[in-house]
């Protein structure tokens, strides 16, 4: 936590002291740019933090929760930053679950009591324009729900916040889990960056030994003239990751005797519940090629009011390979037909080795009108819209190696998705800025729609058209929302921030279709309130003591109501008739100024009725969203951050978390009672250290932990060090940056540097050197 953020914690030990944050540490000039770029300021008093500023942002003035953040400075000086969701990597309870640099199907938030198969229980924003993907949760046969991390680049963050738990009512219930604001760059004179990026990592898995690398390079350039502001930003990411998936058979599922042909290479080994299996190969190993555009403009009709449009652009190609560790007599590599290993014959299909060739092409849209006079009255109006204009993934269904020259596949096609959204704000300051009563208040639409078209394809599976259809299906939900709240500070050492949030959600037009079968779906809807409350006191000059409370209603998505995406007998199976799930969040908080840093201490406790959660059909291997009867969370976080600790320069920072995570109640399937919810670690951690001997170098030491954690309900996934598993981890992080001279500088890091084996379903990447090299006018 550097200057900016502590001038937060200074604000909550003293009130009086409460200042503009850019202003702590700033000079005269540094301040007079901040206030013109109107970008969003925090100050913080009695624990509540306050927001000031014209930028776009979905941050409500008043935040009545835990706030954790990392600043540009930060991220350049402490992180080896190469996607957006990197920015996250030290902040307290957080994980992103990203494989490979470029991911943009699998990389899930996770936060306290949610784990990485719960996309849709955190909200992720960049300029107050949603970037987490309500379509679907988690993922779900070929189709990927991860927030759209790709629209945002590392090198356009200003600052990154995080609020932990469903305590303003601003946001839906998605943000039970978390919300992030990322707030890019806007100049304020002419700005222009270069920089250039390399990544290496040196791969050992099973039969595997391989070297993955990855190119980024990015520009962006920017000025203020007058009343207008611009910014343009591009990116280009050519990536290797290593693979992902493996090819398996169970001993079991072979048959004794000498049919097949007899091949070799086959590593013995035992899956996730200790049965014994050979794994045969590997797939899904990704070249991504991925192109960023993003354009601003900010015009300021008055010194208190701007309007801001973006446009993003983000184009993704992927391939993914296979390769098989079989090989026959002649020493040429087996992809399928009747094999035989060590005595057992198994019959591989034409797709045990499969390919995949994803392209995708996505616009986002935001525009928005805030006024920022700090009077009586505030307000804003803001609309965004994202668009799958393209989002297509080819498959073969004949066998390699003739599968890697054409033949026979499918193409599954999600052209015209998307979402769309609309809201007005306002603040209302009877009083003035300084009063007893800060009111926000807002109404809200959010639309979201689904299509997805699956087909065999005519010709060949590279480039051929849609054929003949194996599934189609679609929906549409809507979500009306209007909420306030009041932060009053009824008395010198008290503040309260109470809040209520009506939402009205509709799903709509669902159909699912396969070749044989069409069935339509009736339209549903709901409507809740949700209430919300903050308590704060100022227990001693450098210490306040915080209470909040809130409700949270996560409705289903259009994926887990009409999602099953594929012909035959179905892995994923939708329903039309989840119910929302419901949860009551509550945490107590204690926080201290050390004057050089900040310590808090927060017990968190989260029960959720109707989760949703993909489980398996008791007595089939078919899988389904259900609404699991009740989850419960009790933990304990722990976070610390100082500066110039013991020797000038040395800044420190670290959290722990424990988490005691179980379903309490399943009735669809009671295995699951008393066992830890999928995903979520007893115990996680991170501690970092940077040291800084002059204003040339810096030298950064991180380290991550995780516990031990499970993939399905029943917690029968006992073997956690295997494909399909999800492990415990330690792993160490080092960064150096060196500033050449006012425009040049560089950086080296090692991510993973002990190279911890680790897994979360996929294998997680090993060691990996990153160097970078960037100019700054």
């Amino acid at each position: 936590m550097n200057k900016t953020l502590l001038s937060l914690a200074l604000g909550a030990a003293f009130p009086w002291l409460a200042v503009p944050a850019f202003a702590q540490g700033a000079t005269t000039s540094e301040a007079a740019e901040a206030a013109a770029d109107n970008t969003p300021e925090r100050t913080k008093s009695l624990g509540v933090v306050t927001v000031t500023g014209g930028q776009p942002t979905s941050l409500p003035t008043q935040i009545p929760t835990t706030i954790e953040g990392v600043t540009r400075e930060e991220i350049e000086t402490r992180i080896n930053a190469t996607d957006s969701e990197d920015a996250l990597k030290y902040l307290p309870s957080l994980l992103v679950r990203k494989r490979y640099i470029g991911d943009y199907n699998h990389a899930i938030l996770s936060t306290r009591a949610s784990g990485t198969g719960n996309s849709a229980r955190s909200a992720v924003y960049a300029d107050g324009i949603l970037l987490s993907n309500y379509l679907g949760n988690g993922i779900a046969n070929g189709t990927n729900f991860a927030p759209r991390w790709g629209l945002v680049t590392p090198e356009e963050i200003e600052r990154v916040d995080v609020m932990y738990g469903p305590f303003s009512a601003a946001y839906p219930g998605n943000s039970a889990g978390a919300v992030v604001d990322y707030v890019t760059r806007m100049p304020t004179q002419l700005e222009a960056h270069v920089k250039v990026g390399y990544s290496s990592q040196p791969n050992n898995l099973y039969s595997t030994r391989q070297t993955f690398n990855s190119w980024q390079t990015s520009a962006s350039l920017g000025s203020r003239s007058g009343d207008w502001s611009w910014w343009i930003d591009i990116n280009r990411t050519d990536s290797e990751g290593q693979p992902l998936t493996f090819t398996t058979a169970t001993l079991a599922s072979g048959t004794p005797g000498r049919a097949g042909t007899p091949v070799y290479g086959a590593l013995g080994g035992l899956n996730t519940t200790n049965t014994p299996w050979y794994i045969l190969g590997t797939g899904t190993q990704y070249h991504t090629l991925q192109d960023h555009a993003k354009l601003k403009l900010a015009y300021d009709f008055s010194p208190t009011v701007r309007a801001t449009y973006t446009l993003g652009w983000w184009q993704n190609t992927a391939n993914g390979q296979s390769a098989s560790y079989l090989t026959n007599a002649q020493g040429q590599p087996v992809y399928s037909g009747p094999v035989n290993i060590n005595g057992r014959s198994f019959n591989l299909a034409p797709t045990a080795f499969p390919l995949t060739a994803d392209s995708a092409t996505h616009y986002m849209h935001g525009l928005s009108v805030k006024s920022n006079t700090q009077g009586v009255f505030d307000w804003e109006l803001a609309a965004s819209l994202y668009d799958y204009s393209k989002d297509t993934q080819r498959a073969p269904t004949t066998a390699l190696p003739l599968a890697a020259y054409g033949g026979a596949g499918t193409l599954q096609d999600q052209g015209g998705t998307g979402w769309n959204t609309l809201a007005a704000k306002g603040s209302w300051r009877p009083q003035g800025a300084g009063g007893a009563h800060i009111v926000d208040f807002g109404v809200g639409r959010d639309a979201y729609k689904l299509g997805i078209v699956k087909t065999n394809v005519l010709g060949n599976w590279q480039d051929g058209a849609a054929f003949t259809p194996v599934s189609n299906v679609g929906g549409r939900t809507e979500t009306y929302s209007a909420w306030a709240q009041d932060a009053w500070s009824f008395a010198p050492k008290w503040k309260a921030v109470l809040g209520l949030r009506y939402e009205h959600w509709e799903a709509k037009d669902g159909f699912t279709a396969t070749a044989a079968t069409a069935q339509s779906y009736a339209s549903r809807s709901e409507s809740d309130v949700s209430p919300k409350a903050a308590l704060a006191y100022q227990l001693t000059k450098d210490t306040v003591l915080k209470a909040s409370v809130g409700r949270a209603v996560r409705y289903p998505t259009v994926g887990e109501l009409y999602g099953a995406t594929s012909g035959g007998a179905l892995s994923f199976i939708n329903d039309p008739t989840l119910k929302p799930e419901k949860s009551w969040t509550g945490e107590l908080s204690a926080e201290k100024d050390l004057g050089n840093g900040l310590l808090r201490a927060t017990l968190f406790h989260e029960t959720t009725k109707n989760a949703l959660y993909s489980q398996l059909i008791p007595n089939a291997t078919v899988s389904r969203v259900q609404n699991i009867d009740k989850v419960r969370t009790t933990g304990v976080e722990i976070a610390y951050t100082g500066q110039n600790v013991l020797i000038k320069g040395l800044d420190l920072g670290g959290s722990l978390t424990y988490a005691d995570s179980k379903t309490v109640a399943d009735a669809a399937f009671p295995a699951a009672v008393g066992k830890w919810q999928p995903r979520v670690p007893r115990w996680r951690s991170t501690v970092y250290a940077t040291y800084k001997p002059d204003a040339r170098w810096s030298f950064t030491a991180a380290a991550r932990y995780s516990g031990r954690q499970y993939s399905n309900l029943d917690n029968s996934d006992v073997n956690a060090f295997a494909y399909f598993g999800a492990s415990k981890y330690f792993t160490v992080d080092f960064r150096v940056r060196y500033q050449i001279d006012k425009q040049w500088s560089a950086a080296f890091g090692i991510d993973n540097a002990n190279n911890y084996q680790y897994w979360n379903f996929h294998p997680y990447p090993q060691r990996t050197y990153t160097a970078e090299l960037r100019f700054d006018l």
